[in-house]
């Protein structure tokens, strides 16, 4: 499913010329119809016809506005289920993509060339489409596989440093939940794309593993959350205010605060809570929370997909490269959680 271009792009030309599609569908941002679409363009052979559609860029977009324009506009096109929508950009582009794509006339065929590193090592995998609902992150959405994932590692060149750090995150997480040695791998890298690239691949496998042996999250794909239980709450409550902050910074906050709740309860020991927390906060700003009570917080993470009967479930480690699921922890271990990931930049 995963392929990684030539500079002549010659495996989505083979791709294309193989299923013959009755109408391609670009879809891209802003900054990917600047940066990236030209480079696609440029080295797209096909007498195939083809619409470029473009989306404003951001998280803000995300949501069911944007995807009722979508539907709209692939209605004017005449748009068949014998199209292909190939969506060209980082993790709204391929999360709105889909969705909109396999909820068209009951589904088209999509596939993804994820633009940023968030996208080409975690969002455009799996095959989870969605959009955000009521500040709510990707609660509105659907199971739905693209055809093939391209990857073209150039791109990287295009992303400001604060994209890079961001997608960046889902690579470390990678490794605390799956593989000690990508972690060993990545944990002091300095963050430029040539030091990223060569363990780009070591990332995608590793979401790729997981999400073929459970598609429908019905277990081990659970790990795959490790944090963003709390990071998504965290993340949620930025876009309430309107100041949005990238996804892997959330993340990264997010996973301090769980690795801490391995801790209080004896999973990891403090050396490994240590080497965790020193890692991230030394890449990564601190999240000004401070504003949001710890109530605001919970109330959000009570409304996260994993929860059952209103218990909220963790995905939390027990070594580095390991992860447990469906793990319920007190809410005085989350609140102590948030209050330690305060206290670990004020050392």
């Amino acid at each position: 499913m995963i392929s990684f271009l030539d500079d002549n792009f010659s495996q989505l030309n083979e791709y294309i010329s193989k299923i013959k599609p009755s109408l391609l569908l670009l879809l891209v941002d802003e900054n990917t119809h600047e940066y990236c679409l030209p480079a696609v363009l440029a080295n797209l052979e096909t007498t195939i016809p083809f619409e470029i559609i473009e989306i404003e860029a951001g998280e803000e977009g995300k949501n069911i506005g944007t995807a009722a324009q979508l539907w709209e506009i692939l209605s004017e096109f005449g748009t068949d289920r014998n199209a292909l929508m190939i969506n060209i950009g980082g993790g709204v582009i391929t999360d709105m993509g889909g969705f909109v794509a396999s909820t068209y006339k009951r589904g088209i065929k999509f596939i993804n060339i994820p633009t940023t590193l968030l996208s080409m090592v975690d969002a455009s995998i799996g095959g989870k489409t969605g959009i955000d609902h009521q500040f709510y992150k990707n609660i509105i959405g659907t199971f739905a596989l693209p055809e093939k994932i391209f990857a073209y590692p150039k791109f990287l060149q295009t992303l400001p440093f604060t994209e890079l750090r961001s997608g960046f995150a889902e690579m470390l997480k990678h490794g605390l939940i799956a593989s000690d040695q990508h972690w060993n791998n990545l944990k002091q890298l300095e963050l430029t794309p040539e030091n990223i690239e060569p363990f780009v691949v070591d990332s995608m496998n590793i979401k790729q593993y997981v999400v073929e042996q459970d598609f429908k999250e019905q277990n081990v794909r659970k790990t795959l959350n490790f944090g963003h239980t709390i990071g998504h709450a965290i993340e949620s409550l930025f876009l309430q205010q309107e100041t949005p902050v990238p996804h892997g910074e959330a993340v990264a906050a997010g996973m301090i605060m769980e690795a801490h709740l391995s801790y209080s309860n004896q999973l990891i020991d403090e050396s490994t809570l240590a080497e965790i927390t020193n890692a991230i906060t030394a890449i990564y700003p601190y999240l000004s929370i401070d504003s949001f009570s710890h109530e605001d917080i919970y109330n959000l993470m009570l409304n996260d997909k994993k929860n059952s009967n209103g218990i909220i479930k963790f995905s939390i480690i027990d070594k580095i490269g390991h992860c447990l699921y469906d793990y319920e922890v007190t809410k005085s271990q989350t609140e102590t959680a948030i209050q330690y990931y305060k206290e670990a930049y004020k050392a």
